[in-house]
Order: C-alpha cells, then sequence, then structure tokens
C-alpha cells in the first residue's frame, strides 16, 4: 500500500537530542508548550494540510477510505462489532474524510456480506461522521436524503474537543483510521473526549502508524528517523503507545500489529468498562506537521 508519512530528513542523532533536551524542561506546563513559536508554527502548517485541495493535496493525506480499509486496518473484531449494532445504536467516525467507510455501512452489499444479525439491525445505527473540513460529496448527500437525516449525519469545522456531550450524546463505536488520533497535538484531551462520548460497555477502535509495538522489537520505518509517535516517562525511558492506553482507568486495551500495511500499523481495541475514567496525562515536547505528524510527549507521573 501506499505509504501513509512524509519522509523526514532530519539526523536522529539531532532528534535524540532535541528529546533530551526538552526531557530536562519537562515541567513546563501544557500552555507553555503551545505558545512555543516552533510547536505553534507547526500546528500552523499542519492546518494547511487539513485545508488542502486537489493537487495541493500532500501524499498520505487519504480523505476516501473505504469501509474495507477500516476492517483491514483496525482490530480484528471491529467488522462483527460494527454489524452487531441495531437501529438504537450510534456509530462515531472521527476523521472521516468523504465519510466513504460510513456510505459503504449503508448499501445493500454491506448486507449481503453480512447476512449474520440483518434482521435485528433493521434500519441499522445512527452513523456520525465527523471531519475538520467539509467533504462531502453528491454520494453522500444523496444517501442522506434517502435515509434521513437524523440516521445519517456528517459534522465538520470543529474538531472532537470543541463538542460537548449534551451536543453528541454517546456511542456505541467509535473508530479513528489516521484521523484525531494520529494528528492531535494533545493527546490526553482527545482520549479524554473520546472516553466521554463512549457508552459504557462500547468500543474505540483506531490506528497508529509507525510506532513502537506492544511486542516490541521493531525499528522506525523511515532510516534516521524516529517513530512517529513516541512517549517517554520523566526519566528518559520509553513507554509504549499500548502501555500507555492500558494504564487508563476504566477501559480494557488490547493493542494488535497489522501485517501488510506500509509504514507498519499497530491497532488498538479501547473498551469502556466504567465510568469513572482517568487519562494519565502527556505533555507535548514536539510536533512537526506531516501525514500524520511527528510527536513526542512525557508521561507526567
Amino acid at each position: 500500500m501506499s505509504p501513509l508519512r512524509t519522509a523526514r530528513n532530519e539526523s536522529a542523532l539531532r532528534i535524540v537530542l532535541l528529546f533530551i533536551a526538552q526531557l530536562l524542561c519537562v515541567d513546563a506546563s501544557h500552555s507553555q508548550t503551545q505558545f512555543n513559536p516552533r510547536f505553534k508554527a507547526e500546528v500552523s502548517r499542519q492546518e494547511t494540510i487539513y485545508r488542502s485541495e486537489g493537487d495541493h493535496v500532500p501524499d498520505g493525506y487519504t480523505v476516501d477510505r473505504s469501509l474495507a480499509n477500516y476492517v483491514d486496518a483496525l482490530s480484528s473484531g471491529f467488522d462483527e462489532s460494527l454489524a452487531a449494532l441495531g437501529p438504537g445504536d450510534r456509530w462515531l467516525d472521527i476523521g472521516a474524510g468523504k465519510g466513504q467507510a460510513i456510505l459503504d455501512y449503508f448499501t445493500v452489499n454491506y448486507d449481503l456480506s453480512h447476512l449474520e444479525g440483518r434482521e435485528r439491525r433493521g434500519k441499522k445505527a445512527q452513523a456520525v461522521a465527523m471531519s475538520i473540513e467539509d467533504r462531502r460529496t453528491a454520494d453522500w448527500r444523496l444517501s442522506a436524503a434517502n435515509v434521513g437525516a437524523n440516521q445519517l449525519q456528517y459534522l465538520f469545522n470543529r474538531r472532537l474537543r470543541e463538542y460537548s456531550l449534551d451536543e453528541l450524546g454517546q456511542f456505541q463505536v467509535i473508530t479513528d483510521v489516521i484521523g484525531g488520533f494520529s494528528y492531535t497535538a494533545d493527546l490526553t484531551l482527545f482520549m479524554e473526549k473520546v472516553t466521554r462520548f463512549l457508552a459504557t460497555g462500547g468500543s474505540f477502535y483506531t490506528v497508529l502508524q509507525d510506532v513502537r509495538a506492544e511486542a516490541g522489537g521493531n525499528q522506525p520505518y523511515y532510516k534516521d528517523a524516529p517513530f512517529l509517535t513516541e512517549i517517554a516517562n520523566d526519566t528518559g525511558g520509553e513507554v509504549k503507545i499500548c502501555a500507555w492506553l492500558k494504564s487508563i482507568s476504566c477501559v480494557q486495551a488490547t493493542c494488535e500489529s497489522k501485517k501488510g500495511w506500509r509504514p507498519p500499523l499497530e491497532a488498538f481495541h479501547v473498551q469502556k468498562v466504567c465510568d469513572e475514567v482517568n487519562v494519565p496525562a502527556l505533555t507535548p515536547l514536539h510536533y512537526e506537521a506531516g501525514t500524520p505528524p511527528e510527536r513526542r510527549f512525557v508521561l507526567k507521573n
């Protein structure tokens, strides 16, 4: 498959030295990091990627992934979870782009390939697509008109963090395929919002590319470049993404390496099991715009 990541030209030595220097300043507040001129410049550059159109869309910024792509990329239980949703359930897709995955869910072909539970599904779950930019197509508008506005919704021009629980409500399934989980500069807030919008017993399915796998042993995909998303503790030791997700209270997290993707993917399934969720705080240290961006965080004790 085509690479989803923009190759980096920075040397590994410079990156390591920068990371060590930032760790020495770990007591700096989150707001101080965000107001750092370089950090702000990279976040601003990322905004231009979000808004890019036509020939200006950079390699790796994909807005039309199909539902088959989701099944291939996400944890092995995703397809079954989605097929089990009924008319009283809800599905939120973060970073939905054109919403192709949701459109595929509402086709006759989906029902023909998921015969089990077809009667119980009835008119299917309510599906909500969320995107920073409005990328709705004629197909989307036609499908929304056919199934009804309450059944198929498209939210845009706002990020997940800008919505309240009263506005969105809760969902039985939330997905994110190289969306906010891969792009956000504030991973803690993102997960706090996801778990707030997730119903108890509900599942969040997402992925990251080019990260240290749960089993370890893998190296960064690109030569002389770091992993795309990294977490360190306050003494500089490595914290795997999977371990951080598992440390969130009131969730059960599983992690799965996905074969056949270049760069490689790790898929995450986070199930909310109770309401007293607490997300261990990560302080952002580095952000470099890309598709997706390069990010480093430190876990605060």
